[in-house]
């Protein structure tokens, strides 16, 4: 109970966080910053309604999670190639990642065909 709870606050504070990337729409940016921010505003709406029943939404925290910890890994090898600064080891990766792992270690449960059926049939 406490872990659903705390994937809550967590989706909510996410999605929250995701959304505010939309006032960098507001300055002048890459063509690609503006791609990104658009995915990541989207998905922040997504994670904001995956609150009421996370679940059911497991497969778009896994996305979540595991698409963090791939930007998140590519954006280290960049660093190491020096095709990015230095500072986004602190700035972007450390972040994606502490995302990545605190979606999968507080991901729900898979729901078993019996206990979904159950579900369906209280609502």
């Amino acid at each position: 109970m406490i872990r659903e709870r705390v994937l809550k606050v967590f989706l909510v504070v996410l999605g929250l966080l995701f959304l505010a990337a939309l006032y960098g729409l507001t300055i002048p940016v890459a063509p690609v910053d503006q791609m990104l921010i658009a995915i990541y505003a989207t998905l922040g709406v997504f994670l904001l309604l995956a609150v009421r029943n996370p679940s059911a939404h497991r497969s778009l925290i896994a996305f979540t999670a595991w698409s963090s910890l791939a930007h998140g890994a590519i954006m280290a090898v960049q660093v190491f190639r020096n095709q990015i600064p230095r500072v986004d080891l602190l700035r972007a990766v450390l972040p994606l990642a502490v995302v990545g792992l605190a979606l999968i270690v507080l991901a729900p449960a898979k729901i078993s065909a019996t206990a979904l059926k159950e579900q369906a049939n209280t609502v």
